[in-house]
């Protein structure tokens, strides 16, 4: 990328996960253009709408029915609407640090932006909407579990990022979904998959089907538009029925499907579907950019505690592990900042937040692994001589 000034930049962010095949990628472009030459909207259902419906399903082991919407955060408010109609329940279970859009009912202990910024929870969300939203502990199976008795019969859903990707990248530990799985079904509990990071960018079916584990409704965006403003909700028929017109419960959106959108994210779907290797290749980058940049920051002995899976991964500046929004806390905010703007400056596109997945795409080869790390090696240099003048400089 170039910004303003005319300066490069390697793009470890993507546009927050939707770029697998970089910028600009020519079927992509190609597709939204052919459509767009029709018009922009309709504001009625199109073929490749029902094109992209019948893929989804096709991919994510969860879906039978899917509903377009125009963002990742209209997706999760449509689920949870959803499964509050459809239990007749109005509380929910969210995990600290886990982001689910900016509705009212998600910001609180949100992650990312919020703590980035210094904002505990955002004003506007009233008392009655942050009373229903209770709070737990990402991978603590044992507090949900208490929520759950405690408030019985009470709790419409549990949603959560199966990966989680706003406290930084935190991976679940071994039992948890499944046991948030068997937890909903005794319940008798909706089980929500945020899957807007992770959908079609871990593997076709996204998390679920890569943990084995089916919620019973799922939330996309991103990659479904092909980096263009959509999401999507979609599961079990019997949960989906109930959506307007089928059922009693109501969303619609004008620009909800829209071809341009829909083109572009088709598109994108069967580039994924054609390259069978291709989350093959962006773990390996991955993995080698982690194992390098771990090996860089001890020689350095500066501490790193690296989080990845696929081609999303965390740098935090502490000593781990990190398994939940607290521990990712106890990061060097200080360190990571200079880390940050020192990797800028010798252009490399970090995300600006401690609590921020990196996102990897194909256009990240062994060429733009050596200027990474060539650019690290330069800036820990620099953060170390930095460090031992403050410490010579005490008292």
């Amino acid at each position: 990328m170039y910004d303003e000034d005319g300066n490069r930049y390697i793009d470890l962010i993507n546009s927050w996960g939707p770029m697998i095949f970089g910028h600009a990628q020519p079927d992509i472009i190609d597709a939204a253009q052919s459509a767009l030459v029709n018009s922009s909207s309709f504001g009625a259902p199109t073929e490749i709408e029902i094109e992209m419906a019948m893929l989804v399903a096709d991919l994510v082991p969860s879906i039978e029915k899917v509903r377009m919407v125009n963002s990742g955060t209209e997706a999760t408010m449509s689920a949870i609407r959803l499964s509050r109609g459809y239990t007749g329940k109005d509380k929910f279970i969210k995990f600290e640090g886990c982001y689910h859009g900016h509705g009212d009912s998600f910001l609180i202990a949100a992650g990312s932006g919020l703590v980035t910024l210094g904002v505990p929870d955002s004003p506007g969300v009233t008392k009655g909407t942050a009373t229903d939203t209770l709070l737990a502990r990402y991978n603590d199976l044992e507090q949900v579990q208490e929520l759950v008795a405690k408030y019985k019969g009470q709790i419409a859903a549990i949603i959560l990022e199966p990966v989680a990707g706003n406290m930084g990248l935190v991976l679940p530990e071994k039992g948890f979904l499944e046991g948030l799985r068997a937890l909903c079904d005794a319940e008798e509990i909706v089980l929500i998959f945020d899957e807007v990071m992770t959908g079609f960018r871990l593997s076709l079916g996204g998390a679920q089907e890569v943990f084995g584990v089916l919620p019973d409704l799922t939330c996309l965006g991103k990659i479904v538009g092909g980096g263009l403003p959509v999401g999507a909700y979609g599961g079990k028929a019997e949960i989906m029925d109930h959506v307007s017109p089928a059922g009693p419960i109501y969303q619609a959106g004008t620009l909800s499907g829209n071809p341009v959108a829909m083109h572009a994210g088709v598109t994108m779907l069967n580039l994924l579907k054609k390259d069978s290797n291709v989350f093959t290749r962006l773990s390996e980058t991955t993995e080698v950019l982690a194992c390098e940049m771990q090996k860089l920051f001890d020689a350095a002995d500066i501490p790193l505690c690296i989080n990845r899976i696929g081609s999303m991964l965390t740098f935090f500046m502490q000593n781990g592990p990190v398994r939940n929004f607290d521990e990712s806390k106890q990061s060097d905010l200080v360190l990571f900042g200079s880390f940050f703007r020192e990797m800028l400056e010798r252009g490399v596109y970090l995300p600006p937040s401690q609590f921020e997945s990196l996102f990897i795409s194909t256009c990240i080869g062994s060429s733009e692994i050596d200027q990474i790390l060539g650019a690290t090696t330069d800036a820990l240099i620099k953060l170390s001589l930095s460090r031992q003048v403050s410490q010579d400089r005490k008292p």
